[in-house]
């Protein structure tokens, strides 16, 4: 027996579609308010989306209870477990005194705080989203811009921003690899059309994040670095995503981003080095005297510029071998993470490392009473005659070897082995790290509850729905837009593409409005939803210790989403009428 989805419960479109927006307008209006924990704002959203899937929209009670269940499950093994080994990772990296020796580095190319948010914000940033996905990137970057001294609630807004381009093909290109599953379009073809609408916006995201830090007169101060960077990670994310592949692309980009900012900084300085209001030209953060000596560095330092340590001559006292230890850790990171996240080369028989644990260690029974029960009405691209075959799927994925999160557990673990921290000193560090988590764990959990409860209720449908009656001329805009509320409900560019490609695409062909395009459009929208998302602001917000700020951080990322995601629609809108 089926439950069909019923995308007009209130038999009045608008009143269906203020319904179903309520639990998500609870979980944003408690987190904005200020006055209440990110926790406890997302348990009522949650059961918000609860009461109306089953008063509502005449869900029955025990699949809604098990699509909660498998929110849950899903939050834990595919983001908690992941937030908490990164997070993990960098105390072991802070601890060791190994990060202090990061900072030096960075600083050592320049002490100027706009080049140092796009090297760390955008390109390392970038790096990360290539390698994890997830939220990741937001946590080890926004960190490590608080180690460098900027303020926190900075860091997690700048971070926030920053990770928006290279989402589309986040974790070895994860979401266009599910968008191509689902709408049975050519993988290569979606990355390739997505490479033709997010590089003008990797262009200017460099430019976006100085301004938001320093203004217009100091981004035009730094503009050489911010046409280098932003020009080469658009130029390279254009080339690979058309002509190489769709893996690596976010990897080749921030690389490739990387290395042309580093080159001209050998050539070229800020006039001027532009420093927060009020902080001196020598950092508290610099190595001191212990740490100086542990890493390997030449001594004695004499003095400190810029945050690198320097000797009477002025000649910086960093040694590469030391440099190259202290970032060993993300380099470990991205090689166990390279290897879990490869998928099977099916033409060499060769089985990537993740279906070879998948098939191992996982456990991913069907839910009970949800697996095969729920059917997607017509409305939205379900069949007209229902059978088992086009039921939606729902297991309880349980996953704890082969998810990301085990990949940078390892890595942290053999960092910790290399820079010489006991075992006991580690799970000591471990256990700290998860009790520092756990309002953020707690938010999390809710969070995905809720979005799944949404899901196979049928309630993101029908927001999804109110985006596709505008018709020919202007869905672009909003179909773009679709993309971003996908990622602003589920937290995931691939929960977007999941929920909203299919759609796209039928949308597109009674629309007569080219498929791949909309499709592709649905993910690269999907990419500046990622900034507001209730987890990101979370995860942010217990990445840099601003716990209880995310409301503030919320109001304040939320005009740069919208700003963006309208850029992109307007990209999807041009290349829509040539």
């Amino acid at each position: 027996m089926y439950w069909i989805q019923n995308y007009d419960p209130l038999h009045w479109r608008f009143g269906s579609t203020a319904l179903a927006a309520l639990p998500v307008l609870t979980l944003l209006g408690l987190l904005a308010s200020g006055r209440v924990p990110a926790w406890l704002a997302a348990t009522g959203g949650f059961l918000a989306a609860f009461t109306v899937a089953v008063l509502g929209f005449g869900m029955p009670f025990v699949p809604a209870v098990m699509s909660g269940v498998c929110g849950i499950v899903f939050a834990i093994f595919q983001i908690i477990w992941l937030i908490v080994a990164a997070v993990f990772l960098y105390q072991i990296v802070v601890d060791t005194g190994r990060f202090d020796v990061m900072k030096a580095s960075i600083a050592g190319l320049s002490a100027d705080r706009r080049v140092q948010v796009v090297l760390v914000a955008f390109c390392f940033g970038a790096f990360i989203e290539g390698a994890a996905g997830f939220g990741a990137p937001v946590a080890i970057s926004a960190a490590f811009l608080v180690g460098l001294g900027f303020q926190p609630f900075q860091a997690a807004l700048l971070c926030l921003i920053a990770n928006t381009a290279p989402v589309a093909w986040g974790s070895i290109g994860t979401p266009i690899r599910t968008l191509a599953k689902l709408t049975k379009i050519d993988v290569e073809l979606l990355s390739a059309t997505t490479g033709r609408i997010l590089p003008p916006l990797s262009l200017i995201i460099p430019a976006w994040l100085v301004i938001t830090l320093a203004g217009v007169e100091g981004a035009s101060a730094v503009w050489p670095i911010l046409v280098v960077v932003g020009g080469t990670f658009a130029l390279t994310q254009f080339a690979w995503s058309n002509y190489v592949g769709f893996e690596l692309v976010d990897i080749a980009a921030s690389v490739a981003s990387l290395v042309a900012g580093i080159v001209l900084l050998k050539f070229w300085r800020p006039r001027e080095v532009w420093r927060f209001p009020g902080e001196d030209a020598v950092l508290e953060a610099a190595i001191d005297k212990d740490v100086h000596a542990q890493c390997g560095l030449q001594s004695p330092p004499l003095r400190e510029v810029g945050s690198v340590h320097l000797e009477r001559g002025g000649s910086a006292r960093l040694t590469p071998g030391a440099i190259a230890r202290a970032w060993s850790p993300f380099g470990v990171l991205t090689l166990t993470v390279l290897i879990w996240g490869t998928p099977a080369i099916k033409e060499l028989g060769i089985k990537g490392v993740k279906p070879w644990l998948d098939e191992r260690t996982s456990w991913k029974p069907a839910a009970p009473s949800l697996h095969l029960k729920v059917v997607k009405g017509v409305e939205a691209g379900g069949p007209a005659n229902p059978t088992p075959e086009t039921a939606e799927t729902a297991t309880i994925d349980i996953t704890p070897i082969s998810s990301t999160g085990t990949a940078i557990f390892i890595a942290a673990v053999v960092s910790g082995s290399i820079l010489g921290v006991r075992p006991g000193r580690m799970a000591l560090t471990f256990a700290a790290t998860v009790r520092r988590l756990i309002p953020a764990i707690g938010a999390i959990a809710a969070m995905l509850a809720l979005g799944f409860v949404t899901k196979y209720s049928g309630m993101d449908a029908v927001l999804g729905l109110a985006f596709t009656r505008v018709g020919r001329d202007l869905y672009p805009i909003f179909g773009t837009l679709l993309g971003w509320l996908g990622v602003a409900l589920t937290g995931s560019d691939t929960s977007s593409n999941v929920l909203f490609g299919n759609l796209q695409v039928v949308t597109a062909k009674a629309l007569a409005l080219s498929p791949i395009l909309m499709a592709s459009a649905n993910s690269a929208g999907g990419v500046m939803g990622k900034m507001i998302d209730a987890q990101s602001i979370v995860v942010a917000a217990a990445a840099t210790g601003e716990h209880g700020h995310e409301g503030k951080l919320l109001r304040v990322v939320f005009r740069h989403s919208l700003a963006l995601a309208l850029l992109v629609g307007l990209i999807v809108w041009i290349e829509a009428r040539i």
